[in-house]
């Protein structure tokens, strides 16, 4: 069953990145009810995951940055056993399926650079079947309309947003969510 994420963020549509751990204190404040994590290593990730998901956070943990971690398999089994994040989000297709097999949502980041990337994402989306696809950076509002026409997943836009009005661009081109680390852009 596909799980329906544009929920976990609700209609706020603004989800705080959470990239050092003085701000996730104001992240748990906030009434945003989702949280993406892109702090911690083996020795405190379960701390960071477990502050948010007591301040009634959906958390998703970004695995790519969580100092420790090695590219086996087995980390998916021990951030879903251990860790206990609503989901992760990570850049590779095997983070993404194994999350999956574990009982975890899963998040697909695409850094979109150039027209061959674009199709090279396309085609990972469609072999490691994430819930979401985050595409960096947010600011590229008809590759996120021709992404929104290929896929029939939630698009999160995130990375350079920095003005209340690149996210309405974002969402007017078919993003249904928007992260950003600005904490500023958090209460639009």
């Amino acid at each position: 069953m596909k799980h329906e994420l544009h929920h976990y963020w609700g209609a706020r549509k603004i989800i705080p990145a959470v990239r050092r751990p003085e701000d996730l204190q104001a992240a748990c404040r906030g009434d945003w009810p989702a949280v993406f994590l892109l702090i911690g290593d083996l020795f405190t990730v379960e701390d960071y995951v477990g502050q948010a998901l007591r301040a009634g956070k959906k958390v998703f943990l970004h695995v790519d940055f969580i100092t420790g971690l090695g590219g086996d398999p087995i980390v998916m089994r021990f951030i879903a056993e251990r860790v206990r994040p609503t989901g992760i989000i990570s850049t590779k297709s095997h983070f993404v399926k194994h999350a999956k097999k574990n009982g975890l949502l899963a998040i697909q980041r695409l850094f979109l650079i150039d027209t061959s990337a674009l199709e090279h994402g396309i085609h990972n989306i469609l072999q490691s079947e994430p819930d979401a696809v985050e595409i960096m950076p947010g600011l590229i509002p008809r590759v996120i309309t021709t992404l929104r026409d290929r896929i029939s997943l939630p698009i999160i836009a995130g990375g350079l947003i920095q003005e209340p009005g690149e996210i309405e661009i974002a969402l007017q081109a078919g993003a249904s969510a928007v992260s950003m680390g600005s904490k500023h852009l958090w209460t639009m």
